[in-house]
């Protein structure tokens, strides 16, 4: 077995996350009867994905970013690259994106690796399915950060050997099953398609949570001595109801 033999991945659906600020001077300029036909047709996208995500062949999230990263954050899960493409188009298309800026993107798929794999075809696993193809909670907040993993001399991750990749892995694991309940997260690869190689999304109807589980996976020795990490993103769920008030002057 080779030392620095690589990790296979179950791979899911396809994600993006699309980070947005809104050009509040220019929609304070648009009269208010404008500004609701902007929305509404707004809401019609959200009501279309909803229908994908109700027959099971995707999903999505729209929240609002607290700080000056962003204003709101789109997370779509779609089963190709050309659907995610095809969304991002229609809404740039869309009059609502005339008075956005971007303001960060991810691409990336929903992943699990073997280093935590069972026996049999995982694919045919609802426990495996229901990870790789999830719908996305409801919660009430986000937390998005995308990672790597170091590769500097003796710290470099890709050189272990698997079994002891495994080892720290499974340890590493253990505290994000304490968290069971409290915090929901998707990982997804992104090693050839963006900056990282993963992204790490986090879902909790208790914020605070977000900062116990990061802190307390600081300390464990996959972070502490092989974790790099991107900028954070947290937010609050922008829900079909709020969306309105959400954009109202």
């Amino acid at each position: 077995m080779p030392k620095n033999e690589a990790a296979q991945t179950l791979d899911g659906w396809y994600s993006l996350h699309d980070f947005r600020t809104l050009d509040w001077a220019a929609w304070k300029m648009l009269t208010g009867d404008e500004r609701e036909r902007i929305v509404r047709e707004f809401t019609g996208l959200l009501e279309k994905w909803g229908a994908v995500e109700k027959a099971g062949k995707g999903s999505h999230a729209l929240y609002s970013i607290v700080g000056q990263k962003a204003d709101f954050m789109m997370m779509i899960l779609r089963p190709t690259m050309e659907e995610l493409n095809e969304i991002e188009m229609e809404f740039n298309k869309s009059r609502l994106a005339e008075f956005t800026l971007p303001a960060f993107s991810y691409v990336s798929v929903v992943e699990l690796s073997n280093y935590l794999a069972g026996e049999g075809d995982p694919y045919e696993n609802p426990q495996v399915r229901a990870r790789l193809y999830p719908e996305l909670p409801k919660a009430n907040h986000v937390c998005f950060y995308p990672m790597d993993k170091r590769r500097q001399g003796n710290d470099n991750w890709y050189m272990l050997p698997m079994d002891e990749r495994k080892s720290l892995m499974r340890s590493h694991g253990m505290i994000g099953r304490q968290y069971a309940g409290k915090v929901k997260q998707i990982i997804s690869g992104s090693v050839g398609f963006d900056d990282y190689e993963w992204g790490v999304t986090l879902f909790a109807d208790d914020v605070l949570q977000f900062k116990k589980l990061v802190y307390e996976m600081r300390f464990d020795e996959v972070s502490a001595r092989y974790g790099e990490f991107g900028s954070f993103y947290v937010g609050n769920i922008l829900s079909a109801e709020k969306v309105p008030s959400f954009f109202h002057i």
